[in-house]
């Protein structure tokens, strides 16, 4: 009977420090991050960087909509054409590394020259006559980088 007590002492110490560590391990994924990250490190959690894309998404579906559009008067079609643009610009920088974006890697790779693509694909469309050419590819080059970056 004494060497059944010294095992069960063994086993109250080792879930006394289980319990310990896992209480203990509760808010340090927060404190980690203030500590291995760069100060011009941006951590946007995979919520919100999915609540961007989602929206940079539904941005270009209205962009193809627009774009497809043949029985509307061209000033609508423009204006829609720009407001989408507008919306991708806004949504695409605010996902650009930096003070106001996201440190995600492909996102630091490719995202500048994406809102770069937008701003340009934005002032062929203000033109007379408006010209979607550029427009047209916004969705293409989505569809190029995500193949490249799975």
């Amino acid at each position: 009977m004494k060497k059944q007590q010294p095992l069960s002492v063994l086993r109250m110490i080792l879930l006394l420090s289980a319990v310990l560590v896992i209480s203990g391990c509760n808010g340090i994924a927060a404190m980690a991050r203030k500590v291995t990250y760069p100060p011009d490190f941006n951590y946007v959690s995979e919520q919100e960087f999915r609540s961007r894309m989602d929206q940079l998404a539904f941005q270009l579906q209205l962009l193809d909509k627009a774009l497809v559009k043949v029985n509307t008067e061209q000033s609508i079609q423009q204006q829609q054409v720009l407001d989408a643009l507008r919306n991708i610009e806004r949504i695409g920088s605010s996902l650009q590394a930096g003070e106001a974006g996201s440190s995600h890697p492909f996102l630091q790779d490719f995202m500048d020259d994406f809102v770069t693509d937008v701003g340009k694909a934005r002032t062929a469309a203000t033109m007379k006559p408006a010209s979607y050419y550029r427009a047209g590819r916004l969705a293409g080059g989505c569809v190029n980088c995500h193949e490249v970056n799975r």
